[in-house]
């Protein structure tokens, strides 16, 4: 039985002259923390994109396993269609959060999975149930405005979660935090993945954060220098 939640196979992207990814072959296992680290403009963030289907690689394969179901290649569907799986299957917290101001916290986590059809009281109860289990009871009608950074990205993360992602793309999701609420943020985001059953990777440029993780990839100029286990 293949363990495998991804499998990406000799992608390649190009910028310019700039050769984001030069041949990345890498597997993902459901269940585990992957960190991707590199130093800027190594390809790390190009190649989580490509992973997560919201951008696609020139050449290569990305596949993904869902739980049950058949194989999904992310490459071979069209925009509508990655858009769907990313809505549906894959969540996300990025180094800002990209949460609406506008909205509170309660209900941005809630949007999501209005979005997926379901019912306007239903998502806001499943969201509140989230945000509490993220440390946030009593805070789901603060706007974004009015929660610390730290706060902020664990609604990020509460929103990610709603759906019941199969998999977390995080992307420097603690490089606006000071070091102990990095530590709360990545304890957030470990619980409500992996400790979950779920899968997680996390673009980084932070070796504490990395090491919170169960194996660690390297990329340099485009390609997977290493792989290993985290120490």
């Amino acid at each position: 039985m293949n363990n495998s939640v991804l499998d990406a196979h000799t992608l390649t992207k190009t910028y310019g002259e700039t050769h984001a990814l030069a041949g990345v072959d890498l597997s993902i296992a459901r269940g585990e923390s992957v960190a991707i680290m590199g130093a800027s403009g190594s390809g790390k963030s190009t190649l989580l994109h490509v992973l997560a289907g919201i951008i696609v690689p020139e050449t290569g394969a990305v596949t993904y396993h869902p739980a049950t179901g058949a194989p999904i290649e992310l490459s071979a569907l069209g925009e509508s269609a990655r858009s769907r799986l990313r809505r549906e299957r894959f969540g996300f917290v990025f180094q800002q959060g990209l949460l609406i101001p506008e909205l509170t916290a309660v209900e941005n986590v809630a949007l999501a999975s209005m979005i997926n059809g379901v019912k306007r009281a239903d998502a806001v109860t499943h969201a509140a149930a989230w945000l509490a289990a993220l440390g946030l009871a009593g805070m789901e009608d603060r706007r974004i405005g009015e929660l610390s950074g730290g706060q902020a990205q664990r609604v990020a993360i509460a929103r990610a979660q709603a759906t019941g992602a199969d998999l977390v793309f995080a992307d420097e999701p603690t490089g606006a935090l000071d070091s102990h609420t990095s530590q709360e943020v990545m304890d957030a985001l470990l619980w409500s993945t992996t400790g979950q059953g779920r899968t997680l990777l996390v673009v980084t440029h932070d070796a504490d954060v990395a090491a919170r993780c169960s194996r660690i990839i390297a990329v340099r100029d485009g390609m997977v220098v290493s792989a290993g286990v985290s120490a």
